[in-house]
């Protein structure tokens, strides 16, 4: 279903989100849900995990109790033929697409020395190259749409040593998500397509933090709720008027009037932790 290009909610649009099985990518289905759109689970869980919760089919299950509707896609975004299928099954079930997130993300913040080339070539496959790919594949479809969104869970450039120093590999891979953004966003601004990234201010309480070698504790989190109000926010705006923003989940809704985040902390008044690429 295609939407006039101003929307005040997503209603009839249809979301095509990777790694939407858990975490931040479910969230940000679960909210649009709640107004009507179409979401396209696509993840690689299609059964459960020894370690972590959540599948394709269950988050569909709650997509379709939230009252939206749900396509349940098994997709490693590492496979291009994969996507270009998925991508397809898309179209073909729901009648086009007119927003990609570009959730998926694998993460290990280790030094040069220490960090295996397979867990490399994991992390710029799934962020820089999934992300590449699917944009790709995505693009001839969100043509089609009037008011197209590409987001992509990324941060804003920061070229400050700091952020390279103890996981360069990881930064890279963030940093070339952004950089999809970046040129993405000037390549296709002719057509409409708005390409903007979103990163939190703060760590959010989802299963990656269980790669920070408890550096991190839950309490100190905000939920993923806030990742989703403003991923919304955003793809409810005119894709022509806003393209090639590196956004920042808080800012957003102060921008939208809100001054109370405490509903979006784990625990209210524990103190929060910024996250990474953050000056």
């Amino acid at each position: 279903m295609r939407t006039n290009n101003t929307t005040p909610n997503l209603a009839g649009r249809t979301l095509f989100i990777t790694g939407a099985s858990r975490g931040i990518g479910k969230a940000i289905a679960l909210r649009a849900s709640k107004d009507g759109a179409n979401i396209v689970v696509a993840a690689k869980t299609d059964r459960r995990h020894p370690k972590l919760p959540g599948t394709i089919h269950q988050t569909v299950e709650e997509v379709e109790s939230a009252g939206g509707r749900g396509l349940a896609i098994k997709l490693d975004v590492r496979d291009d033929d994969a996507v270009d299928a998925a991508v397809q099954q898309a179209v073909e079930h729901f009648g086009g697409i007119d927003i990609l997130v570009n959730n998926a993300s694998a993460i290990l913040l280790e030094g040069t020395q220490t960090l295996a080339m397979k867990r490399f070539d994991l992390m710029f496959d799934v962020n820089v190259r999934g992300t590449y790919t699917t944009s790709r594949a995505c693009i001839p479809a969100l043509l089609a749409s009037t008011n197209a969104h590409v987001l992509n869970l990324s941060p804003p450039l920061n070229l400050s040593s700091e952020w390279f120093r103890d996981h360069v590999a990881y930064t890279m891979s963030k940093y070339g998500m952004s950089m999809c953004v970046l040129g993405m966003a000037e390549e296709f601004r002719p057509q409409g397509i708005a390409f903007n990234a979103l990163w939190p201010r703060t760590v959010i309480a989802t299963a990656a933090i269980n790669q920070l070698g408890g550096a991190v504790s839950p309490e100190n989190c905000r939920t993923e709720a806030i990742m989703a109000d403003a991923a919304h926010a955003i793809l409810c705006r005119n894709s022509r008027q806003c393209t090639g923003n590196f956004f920042l989940d808080e800012n957003v809704l102060r921008a939208r009037g809100v001054r109370n985040f405490d509903d979006y902390q784990v625990k209210p008044g524990k103190p929060l932790m910024k996250d990474l690429f953050l000056d």
